[in-house]
């Protein structure tokens, strides 16, 4: 399941979990009501994706300071090396019912 930090629900995960309200530059992976953020965070989610993502999962061998390092320089340059879309993609029906409400 998906929720936009701003959205009521991810407001309302963000205070069961006493994480900031007002950081929207951060993503957040909840498992088991664990918290993990930055690179441990989307590793775990490689985990549950298909293909050759869940073998994204061994860099979690790698020091924290390191990946996290690599995943803050990814995001300050993604938009330069993959573009920025002028919209906002709208989600198909089966995706809409991912989103928590």
């Amino acid at each position: 399941m998906f929720a936009a930090m701003q959205s009521d629900a991810g407001q309302q995960l963000l205070v069961k979990y006493n994480l900031p309200l007002a950081d929207m530059q951060s993503f957040i992976f909840i498992e088991n009501g664990i918290v993990y953020k930055q690179s441990t965070g989307a590793l775990k989610v490689c985990r549950h994706l298909r293909g050759l993502w869940p073998l994204c999962y061994n860099f979690i061998i790698v020091p924290k300071l390191i990946r996290d390092g690599l995943y803050n320089w990814v995001a300050r340059n993604r938009y330069t090396w993959f573009g920025k879309r002028p919209v906002c993609m709208i989600p198909t029906v089966e995706l809409k019912s991912r989103f928590l409400k």
